[in-house]
C-alpha cells in the first residue's frame, strides 16, 4: 500500500483533512480491504488458482446548500494520503454544487464498534490445499467413469472501516466462500450441478457433493416427456433462495408507496399488514443470525430505495419482512420512514426463509410428493412485471420427475414464468431450513438459509433445450 498507511490511518487522514476546512461540511469515509483466494477447474483439470487483495476508499461529502444538504460520493482504488486528501476536496466541492438531498436526516454521531486499529485480515493460498486434494480424488474417479468436472471455489474476507467527522468509528470483517461444481457425462448430454456457501472451505464435503452430482447424472439416464404447463414443483433450497432474493430486494417502502412494486396498495398505501400466504412462513434478515453473521451497521456509498448515505453508521437490527405469512416490514431509510409514517428498517446482508410447519429433509419432502417436478436450480432470472413481481428464467442442470414419492427419471429443462409473491399461497409443503447457495444470485448473496418448498401450479411455460 502506498505510504504504508493502514486502512484505519487512511480513514483518519480523510477525516482530519475534512475537519481542517472548518467550513461546516461533514464527511464519511469508507475504506474496504478485500483479500481473496480462488480456484477454477475445467474438464477435470485445475486451470487457475491465486490470491489477490485490494484496497478502495469511498468518501461521501455533506455540505449545507440552499434548502437543505447537498451530497456527493467519490471513490479511488489503492489511495495514498495525498490521493485521499484530493478526493476529500473534490467530493466536498461536488456536494457544495449539488441540489438539496431528498433523503436528508441527522448524521449518526459518536458511535464506535470493532477494533479500530486492527490490521486487515488476509487469506492465504493454503486455504485451498484441502480442496485441491479432495478434487484430485474426484477427478480420478470421474475419469474412470467417463465424468467430466467443472467448477469454481472462492474464499474471501472483506474488512470495512468507517470513520466520520461526526465521531463514527466502526469496523467489520466479513468472511465469505462458495464452491460450485458441475458434472457432465455421456458426451456432455447430461449435466448436474451442486453449490455450497461456507465461510470455511475446509468444512465443505467435496465427496458428498460429487455423490449428489453422480446421482443426478444417473437419474438423467431415463428421459421422460413432460409437457410444459403448470405442475407441482419441488424447489430445492437454492432455487427458493433465488426466488426469495427477488422478494427481499423488492420489499422497499418507497417503491411500494409510489405504486411501483408488488407491495403497493391503493391510493399511495402499501400492503403492510396483508396476509400473503396461509402458511406460517417467515422471511427475515438478522446480522447476528446463528448460521452466519453480517455487517451490523449501514455502510452505503449511494442512496436508493433500500438505504441512504445519511444513515451511515446506523445500527442494523433484525427484521422480519414476512412474519407467519403476513407482510410486516419494508426496507426504509430514516427519511423515507418519516415521510411515509412507517418504521425505519435497514436490512442486513443476509436472508432466512423458514416455514414453521416445514419438516424433514429435501429427500423426505420428495418422498411425501405424489406427482411433481424437482427443480435443481434456476438461471437467468429477470423481472417481467414489477407490479406482480413476475419473473422469467430457466431451470438448469436437472429437472427430475417425481411419482409416488420417488424420482423416476428426468424431464427437459423449462422456461418458467412465476412470481415469488404470487406463489406464496400455493406452497403446499416445506422441508426444514438449511444454509444454501442461490445459483443465479450467488455472485451477490452469500448468506441465505432456506427450506425446499413444494409449490402447486408452478408455471413451466415452455420447454427449453438448455442443459
Amino acid at each position: 500500500m502506498k505510504d504504508m498507511l493502514s486502512p484505519s490511518d487512511l480513514a483518519e487522514v480523510a477525516v482530519a483533512h475534512a475537519l481542517s476546512r472548518a467550513d461546516g461540511s461533514q464527511l464519511f469515509v469508507i475504506i474496504e480491504h478485500d483479500s481473496r483466494a480462488d480456484l477454477r477447474w475445467a474438464r477435470s483439470t485445475l486451470t487457475t488458482n491465486g490470491v489477490r487483495s485490494s484496497v478502495a476508499a469511498t468518501v461521501i461529502g455533506f455540505v449545507p446548500v440552499a434548502r437543505g444538504i447537498g451530497t456527493a460520493t467519490l471513490s479511488a482504488s489503492g489511495p495514498d494520503a495525498a490521493v485521499l486528501k484530493g478526493l476529500v476536496d473534490a467530493v466536498l466541492a461536488a456536494a457544495k454544487d449539488a441540489p438539496a438531498a431528498d433523503d436528508a436526516a441527522d448524521l449518526i454521531r459518536d458511535v464506535s464498534s470493532g477494533e479500530w486499529g486492527a490490521a486487515p485480515l488476509m487469506i492465504d493460498v493454503s486455504t485451498l490445499n484441502g480442496l485441491t486434494t479432495a478434487l484430485g480424488s474426484v477427478f480420478r474417479a470421474g475419469a474412470a467413469d467417463g465424468i467430466e468436472h467443472f467448477g469454481y471455489a472462492e474464499h474471501g474476507i472483506e474488512t470495512t472501516w468507517m470513520a466520520s467527522t461526526t465521531g463514527v468509528r466502526r469496523v467489520h470483517s466479513q468472511p465469505s466462500g462458495r464452491i460450485e461444481m458441475t458434472a457432465k457425462s455421456h458426451a456432455r448430454s447430461r449435466s448436474a450441478w451442486q453449490g455450497v456457501a461456507t465461510e470455511d472451505l475446509t468444512r465443505a464435503d467435496i465427496g458428498d457433493m460429487d455423490l449428489r452430482l453422480r446421482q443426478g447424472l444417473t437419474w438423467q439416464e431415463t428421459k421422460l416427456d413432460i409437457a410444459a404447463g403448470r405442475h407441482t414443483a419441488i424447489l430445492t433450497p437454492g432455487a427458493v433462495a433465488d426466488l426469495m432474493c427477488e422478494f427481499w430486494w423488492t420489499a422497499t417502502a418507497r417503491d411500494a408507496a409510489e405504486g411501483r412494486s408488488v407491495f403497493s396498495g391503493t391510493q399511495g398505501a402499501t400492503r403492510l399488514g396483508e396476509k400473503l400466504t396461509p402458511r406460517n412462513l417467515t422471511i427475515s434478515s438478522d446480522p447476528r443470525d446463528t448460521a452466519f453473521t453480517s455487517m451490523d451497521f449501514v455502510a452505503a456509498t449511494s442512496s436508493n430505495s433500500h438505504t441512504s448515505v445519511f444513515d451511515n453508521g446506523l445500527n442494523v437490527n433484525p427484521h422480519s419482512w414476512l412474519k407467519d405469512g403476513t407482510l410486516t416490514q419494508l426496507a426504509a431509510p430514516r427519511a423515507t420512514a418519516a415521510d411515509l409514517s412507517v418504521p425505519a428498517a435497514a436490512t442486513a446482508d443476509c436472508l432466512r426463509i423458514a416455514d414453521t410447519d416445514g419438516h424433514g429433509s429435501l429427500e423426505e419432502l420428495i418422498a411425501r410428493t405424489q406427482d411433481g417436478l424437482l427443480v435443481t436450480c434456476l438461471w437467468y432470472n429477470r423481472v417481467v412485471d414489477p407490479q406482480s413481481l413476475l419473473l422469467t428464467g430457466l431451470t438448469r442442470d436437472g429437472v427430475y420427475v417425481v411419482r409416488a414419492g420417488e424420482i423416476v427419471g428426468c424431464a427437459s429443462n423449462f422456461r418458467f414464468n412465476d412470481s415469488p409473491v404470487g406463489l406464496l399461497p400455493r406452497i403446499s409443503d416445506a422441508s426444514v431450513t438449511e444454509r444454501t447457495l442461490p445459483r443465479e444470485m450467488g455472485d451477490y448473496v452469500h448468506r441465505v438459509a432456506a427450506p425446499a418448498l413444494a409449490v402447486e401450479g408452478f408455471n413451466f411455460s415452455t420447454v427449453s433445450d438448455a442443459l
